[in-house]
């Protein structure tokens, strides 16, 4: 925990203060092998380092959370099972029992305890004979808990009927997840052109990607060496993988996504339900199970290239960059990769913006654009960069031939063509690359003008049904268009929420167009055309006027997570566009509508609509990546409410870190002390509560891959108000009231078992472990940009930098086109 200087509020006026006895400090006798701290009691050292060695051998049940005393996992017990439909507590069920401790029964059975087995096995394999005190309490609190559990099952028999209770949780000692067999070494990432400088002694990285849900299950490991542009110095906190020992071996960082957890018994009525073979729908937003008949969860599955034949068809089609556009230098990976880089698509990036139709994507049927844009994001997810680059500026140059075209119309513009330009600009928005997000800003017009256009067909063929169901196959077409112009427009917004860009497209172009449907409809599989319509004819369909509407006036709407993630954009943006306007300050209606807007949004959540598609990514977090992605902006958008940060917006556009880092300290300004912060404060505490509960070093190594670009883009601004504020508290000369205080006492004790610099204050401990967790693994180069601007403007916040603001260095950014290697002949010109 970081040893951050004590805040105490204010003292009374009229208190005395009284002397207490001194008393005989005892010996520290046992010090720490790792560090020169010193205890009285040998258990404090054992628990103090564990600090160091990350060891957890605290292990729920119920799940497969582990912690480092035992203290935390009891009340992990108290606070998380006893109300998810667990095993009863010892002390619950006792108290249950003293009212009926007067009618003793004359013949009472003994319930019959079975024992598991395999975790005895699993105990005496482990233990070599020996249990130690810890093992044999936490052995003896199942006993207990099943014990408990058969005594209230014996009850319920002899009292009254009821349904029967089955306890849902996995074994004591859970197994760590294997690695895949036959694993297929990546290529070597040329990582050293990534990082800005080096330093002396780069870490060592490494991370371990399962992708699954395909026909070919690969696992790509990649080792990389990762250097920072901070200088060390005596007083700076050392990142967080110097802090351990560096024979750590790295678990996974993707699990299996068809796989799931071995349970140890039944799944539990309206628990949670976050695997395939448990039964649904459940809800997006936490996966509980939803009221309606039972149905299998599943997993969606990754388009994949099932023959050589077709391969070689898409080989002969890629070939032709070669031939017909003098391209040379350009090569498709081989079929094994070429997988590989389809399932880290559509396994990893495709759920957090799901406009393609999996069923229907046929590599060899879709359009070659359209098939490298998606090859290039898949390829970043399986860290070959290299080809990454080559299979964007491929995709980028056959959509400049199309829209140089002199026949090109935007109502005629063929979907592939804006779903091609949209990957396309994520992919150079996110990279790091000014360069790539000078281009994204470039045609951002011109996309904007594609989906006015093609939504004006659209809105004609629509009409020209008068009012007649879709066959299945219409209705697909129809709804991939519709969730392509919703994905532009949240990508839209992100550009707004990350740089402060205009927006492109505004809220009142969608007014009249239906919501996206569910994903369960989404990827239904239809065999009959009646059964088809009659699941349409079920699904809620609501405009986005409606929703809209529904929000400003108080009245939670029924919608899918798709919708949930758009209905927040608009939110989103109209408090961006209020907060711009020259009469924020005075117009407190429009201040107290949003307000509500945004609480009755939250609330929406409960009533979102039911799915049978599990998405086993966001982790700690049990629902939907969408709703994960829609909690972020949220977040961000009740902060906006209070705190305007738009010099570190614009700063960012540069990618410089030094330049971000001194907009990140010239903001201190802007963070006042109230009553309304305090909620904001509160905000940012959630944010970085989700990272503190997985393990900073954890998410570190997964977040990359398994959570979307969205969150940490997200959560730099509160991350920014959150230090910030931190720092007022620690150096005004104002006392703390008792709810800064008891705000501030509840995020020091996030980092308790974090070892930490105890000289650092808590305002540069946050700055630096989101920095040191952004620049771990790298998927996105604007998270190495976040990273070592958040690293650089923690050193400012204790005054290791002077001269902040004059002080350049090169840009920290993800490989530009030009030093990857690709040939000249390969970019294109813009198009205006």
């Amino acid at each position: 925990m970081p040893a951050a200087p004590a805040i105490t509020s204010a003292p009374a006026p009229g208190t005395t203060t009284t002397s207490t006895p001194t008393r005989k400090t005892p010996e520290k006798k046992y010090s720490c092998q790792y560090c020169a701290r010193s205890f009285s009691r040998s258990e404090h050292r054992s628990r103090h380092e564990r600090s160091h060695t990350k060891e957890r051998p605290f292990k729920c049940q119920k799940c497969r959370s582990t912690f480092v005393r035992r203290d935390l996992l009891l009340r992990h017990d108290r606070t998380v099972h006893a109300k998810d439909g667990g095993v009863p507590l010892v002390s619950e069920h006792k108290r249950r029992q003293s009212a009926k401790a007067a009618t003793p029964k004359t013949a009472e059975a003994k319930p019959n305890i079975e024992l598991d087995t395999a975790t005895l096995e699993q105990i005496e394999a482990s233990s070599d004979g020996m249990v130690d005190l810890e093992t044999a309490a936490m052995f003896l609190t199942d006993f207990q808990h099943k014990a408990t559990a058969a005594m209230a099952a014996q009850e319920n028999e002899l009292d009254e009927p009821s349904a029967p209770y089955s306890p849902d949780h996995t074994t004591m000692f859970d197994t760590s997840v294997p690695y895949l067999s036959s694993a297929l070494p990546m290529p070597q990432m040329p990582w050293d052109n990534f990082m800005p400088q080096p330093v002396n002694q780069p870490k060592a990285h490494s991370i371990s990607s399962s992708l699954s849900g395909s026909q070919d299950s690969h696992v790509s490991q990649l080792s990389f060496n990762s250097a920072t542009t901070v200088q060390p110095n005596q007083n700076q906190l050392p990142p967080l993988m110097e802090r351990y020992p560096s024979g750590d071996a790295m678990a996974p960082g993707l699990q299996s996504l068809t796989g799931s957890m071995p349970l140890s018994g039944p799944g539990t009525p309206n628990g949670l339900s976050p695997w395939p073979f448990m039964t649904g729908p459940v809800s997006p937003v936490d996966y509980r199970r939803s009221p309606g008949p039972s149905q299998t969860l599943t997993t969606p599955k990754a388009p994949q290239i099932q023959s050589d034949e077709e391969y070689a068809q898409i080989y002969e089609m890629v070939s032709k960059l070669e031939t017909d556009r003098s391209v040379s230098g350009f090569q498709l990976q081989n079929r094994t990769d070429v997988n590989a880089n389809l399932s880290a698509y559509f396994n990893l990036f495709h759920h957090h913006m799901p406009f393609l139709h999996p069923h229907s994507f046929h590599p060899s049927e879709v359009p070659v654009t359209l098939l490298l844009a998606v090859l290039s994001i898949g390829a970043l997810y399986t860290f070959d960069q290299e080809q990454a680059y080559r299979l964007h500026i491929g995709s980028k140059m056959l959509v400049n031939e199309f829209l140089q075209n002199k026949d090109f119309d935007s109502r005629k513009c063929p979907l592939w063509i804006m779903q091609s330009t949209l990957l396309n600009m994520v992919f150079a928005s996110w990279s790091g690359d000014p360069k790539g997000l000078e281009f994204a800003c470039s045609i951002k017009s011109l996309l904007a003008q594609m989906v006015a256009g093609n939504l004006y067909e659209l809105k004609l063929r629509s009409d020209a049904r008068e009012g007649a169901l879709p066959s299945h196959e219409a209705w697909v077409d129809e709804e991939g268009c519709r969730r392509t112009y919703y994905a532009v427009y949240i990508f839209f917004g992100m550009l707004t929420l990350t740089y402060n860009h205009t927006p492109a497209i505004g809220f009142n172009e969608f007014d009249s167009l239906d919501l996206p449907s569910s994903e369960s409809l989404w990827n239904l599989e239809v065999l009959d055309e009646d059964v088809w319509r009659e699941n349409l004819t079920a699904s809620a369909s609501i405009t986005v006027r409606e929703a809209h509407d529904s929000l400003f006036q108080g009245e939670p709407a029924r919608y899918s997570a798709f919708a949930t993630r758009v209905m927040i954009n608009a939110l989103f943006l109209e408090v961006w566009s209020h907060k711009r306007s020259f009469e924020a300050l005075q117009d407190v209606v429009t201040e107290y509508k949003l307000r509500l807007a945004l609480e009755t949004w939250e609330q929406s959540l409960e009533l979102c609509e039911p799915e049978t598609i599990v998405v086993q990514l966001t982790a700690p977090h049990k629902g939907h990546p969408l709703i994960f992605n829609a909690m972020a902006v949220y977040r961000n958008t009740r902060a906006r409410l209070e705190v305007d940060l738009k010099p570190v917006q614009e700063a960012l556009r540069y990618h410089q870190p030094y330049e971000v880092a001194a907009a990140m300290t010239n903001a201190r300004d802007r963070v006042k002390r109230s009553q309304e912060m305090i909620k904001v404060v509160q905000e940012c505490f959630n944010c970085i509560e989700i990272v503190a509960l997985q393990g900073i070093k954890s998410v570190g190594r997964t977040c990359a891959t398994n959570w979307s670009v969205e969150h940490p883009l997200c959560g730099l601004d509160l991350m920014v108000i959150l230090s910030l504020w931190l720092y007022r508290l620690e150096h005004d000369e104002e006392a703390a009231t008792e709810e800064e205080l008891a705000m501030y006492n509840k995020i020091r004790n996030l980092f308790d078992d974090d070892p930490v610099d105890p000289n650092s204050k808590l305002s540069t401990t946050v700055a630096r472990l989101w920095g040191n967790m952004l620049d771990d693994v790298i998927v996105w180069g604007i998270s190495k940009v976040m990273g070592d601007s958040f690293k650089i403007y923690s050193e400012a916040l204790v005054g290791h930098e002077d001269d902040l603001a004059t002080r350049t260095t090169p840009s920290a950014s993800t490989p530009t086109m030009s030093s990857q290697g690709v040939v000249e002949g390969m970019e294109l010109e813009t198009v205006f």
